[in-house]
């Protein structure tokens, strides 16, 4: 739809309804409340090759229907799923964790993730292509949530130096935001890359809001 923009959310309906009429999710463009309009179109997920149907909330920004070009809805993807991926994003995850860190066969972590050996070698393309974006961003963040963070030690590859960025990260966001407010680290992925770790275009992984 035109003038459209994802926006990542709480895996949880209730409270992002709460939010949401309470005004609580803002607008990432010029920080309004965004308020409901309607759902997505339902779209299928996998889990681990269970099939879970999913269907997000939409939402809309008041001031920013005033303003010619800005974006103006606002789809509410819940913080399981990547943007264009047909697999959760802790899945995902986790076959790309197999592959490069315990060095598992693509056909192996295939049959794990439940997907087919070709749907894993897609994943493991695009993350090798990204690798480095996602460890400067990573990195970054690391060292926002915790200034005192030390320097990160270099892997023997590129994915393995993303993956290692996106853990030190997923600790410091648990000392900066405390344990009791930690997300599962895939999910945090999802939410800090704004959904696009595995994004099919060039663009720079938006900041969390």
């Amino acid at each position: 739809m035109r003038n459209t923009v994802v926006r990542m959310v709480d895996p949880d309906a209730g409270s992002v309804e709460a939010d949401l009429r309470a005004g609580r999710i803002k607008c990432p463009r010029c920080g309004s409340g965004l308020r409901p309009w309607g759902y997505a179109r339902t779209r299928p997920v996998r889990e681990h090759g269970s099939p879970v149907s999913m269907r997000p909330r939409r939402s809309i920004c008041p001031p920013c229907m005033k303003s010619p070009g800005a974006q103006k809805t606002h789809v509410l993807l819940p913080k399981v799923a990547l943007l264009r991926r047909a697999d959760t994003v802790a899945t995902i995850g986790e076959a790309l964790m197999s592959t490069h860190v315990d060095r598992c066969s693509r056909r192996a972590v295939a049959v794990r993730a439940g997907v087919s050996v070709n749907t894993v070698r897609g994943w493991r393309r695009r993350f090798r292509q990204r690798a480095e974006q996602i460890r400067v961003e990573f990195t970054e963040l690391a060292h926002e949530w915790d200034p005192e963070q030390g320097a990160i030690a270099a892997q023997e590859t590129p994915e393995l130096d993303a993956l290692e960025a996106i853990g030190v990260a997923a600790q410091a966001a648990v000392r900066h935001f405390g344990a009791a407010d930690a997300e599962p680290v895939w999910q945090l992925v999802a939410g800090a890359s704004a959904g696009r770790l595995l994004c099919n275009t060039s663009s720079p992984l938006p900041r969390p809001p």
